[in-house]
């Protein structure tokens, strides 16, 4: 299902990077075939978060914290200060005064553990959990949404519950969802709302 989607994964997630491409335009992109009107950013962007999303629907290894810190990689090594790598300094975000605090990198790892592990909720809930987190806690430079998107997707490709998607019709209502859960750190509305097609 993935596989047969890439196009469609691949121009959704773009979105949380305001790409202006369109589904048409991103198909030619991703078949490494040149398009115009399409910003070199643009065009960096999607070519990357092809490459992340091909690493998620292939790779089968059990998940670790170094299965994102390799999706970090591929999808933000044009942007981010150390690709990969657990961010060490303060970073700001956009539309929130919220300001995340410097992950301890010792701590990151046994976090999602706990996460994943959460025995009073169901599986799609902790996916959901994850995903908030590394959105919020912003473990790495650049490319949270992305890095946190692409992995609780390759958890729940490995686990056969289907994908996990946000389409551009949905995208502002998530992002308001998003700018609220960084003021509280309450995650029900996400809980509470359906994100349908």
């Amino acid at each position: 299902m993935a596989k047969k989607n890439l196009v469609n994964l691949v121009f959704s997630t773009s979105k949380f990077e305001g790409t202006r491409a369109t589904l048409s335009q991103t198909r030619t992109i991703i078949e490494g075939l040149g398009v115009s009107g399409v910003t070199t950013d643009d065009i960096i962007t999607i070519v990357n978060l092809k490459r992340g999303w091909q690493f998620v629907i292939t790779n089968d290894a059990p998940y670790v914290l170094a299965i994102s810190n390799q999706i970090n990689v591929l999808v933000a090594k044009n942007d981010s200060l150390e690709p990969g790598h657990v961010r060490a300094g303060n970073v700001m975000l956009d539309n929130t005064e919220y300001v995340p605090p410097v992950p301890e990198i010792a701590r990151v790892a046994p976090a999602i553990r706990g996460i994943l592990e959460a025995e009073n909720k169901t599986f799609t809930e902790r996916l959901l959990d994850l995903l908030l987190t590394m959105m919020c806690q912003q473990f790495y430079w650049d490319g949270n949404k992305r890095t946190a998107f692409l992995t609780i997707n390759y958890l729940a490709i490995d686990a056969g519950v289907g994908l996990f998607n946000i389409n551009e019709s949905q995208l502002e209502a998530f992002n308001n969802l998003l700018a609220t859960f960084y003021e509280t750190g309450n995650g029900d509305d996400f809980n509470q709302r359906k994100f349908r097609d």
